[in-house]
């Protein structure tokens, strides 16, 4: 723990524990996230950050209401309120981080898992023992978050000697990606079955890889409206926006123009590079994969 995080449960350790029975969900969030911390260590941080969120907030607020309102009452009960609204708010958004960390890591996971459980089925039709094709896979893929998921199943068995289901029905329980637990129960019945472990990573590799195809194939759909939109709507309105205010402007019987100049200078140099820098991420948020 870093000293905010000591700090934090020095004062509201007895706190955090007494309600910690109500956040079951948040103890396997954090389990899933990977964030190295206990339930009641988050609960601490969390209403620690709240509480200096609101002494914070509270004092200036009521300056500023009552500079504004010069109304002693209705600015001291406005910016408690407001106060105790970005205490509460910061205290859900803390409590709800966890699935902010889990919904990347699935994304990221789900954007590889087709390519990497390519490489995987390789190494299992070697006809090695799945715990070796795993620990062959850590050791020399470079898959990110996926990587991580296998160098934890392939601890649980060489470090702490589990075998290899209870190792897999772990990597269930922590794993934040829907479509890679998926794949690992589908894995844990093949093994328990005594099936053929190659053959199914190469069926689900390639049901995942038609997957992702189908994604690749929406995505140059979605791309194509994206381009149009921002041609048309922003190009080219800027063009004509720029045209059309030099023309009043030339027209016009008033020799001060310095509001127009302002005005094309804001959208050529601030406008239009800012819209096109939220077109890039957006576009970038609805890419497939990790490039």
């Amino acid at each position: 723990m870093g000293f905010y995080s000591k700090l934090s449960f020095r004062f509201f350790s007895q706190f955090s524990e007494g309600i910690s029975e109500y956040f079951g969900e948040v103890r396997a969030n954090l389990k899933r996230a990977k964030m190295g911390l206990s339930v009641q260590e988050y609960i601490s941080i969390a209403i620690m950050t709240s509480f200096v969120v609101f002494v914070a907030a509270f004092p200036v607020l009521s300056f500023l209401f009552g500079f504004f309102f010069q109304t002693f009452l209705f600015s001291f009960m406005s910016s408690f309120t407001v106060s105790m609204g970005l205490a509460v708010w910061f205290f859900l958004f803390i409590m709800n981080y966890p699935n902010i960390i889990i919904g990347e890591k699935s994304r990221r996971i789900d954007n590889i898992l087709a390519f990497a459980l390519l490489y995987l089925s390789t190494a299992a039709s070697s006809k090695l023992p799945l715990h070796k094709a795993f620990s062959i896979f850590a050791k020399f893929s470079e898959y990110g978050d996926l990587t991580e998921e296998v160098k934890a199943i392939n601890n649980d068995v060489e470090v702490f000697g589990l075998d290899i289901n209870t190792a897999l029905e772990r990597a269930v329980d922590r794993s934040p990606s829907k479509a890679f637990k998926d794949m690992l129960w589908g894995l844990l019945s093949t093994v328990r079955s005594g099936g053929d472990v190659a053959a199914y990573l190469r069926a689900v590799a390639a049901s995942n890889m038609a997957e992702y195809r189908r994604k690749l194939y929406e995505f140059s759909n979605q791309l194509t409206i994206y381009i149009e939109v921002y041609l048309t709507t922003i190009v080219l309105g800027a063009v004509f926006f720029t045209i059309l205010t030099s023309i009043m402007s030339g027209i016009s019987q008033s020799s001060d123009t310095s509001n127009i100049i302002v005005l094309q200078f804001f959208l050529i140099f601030v406008f239009m590079p800012l819209v096109s820098v939220l077109f890039i991420i957006m576009i970038k948020s609805a890419t497939p994969g990790e490039e």
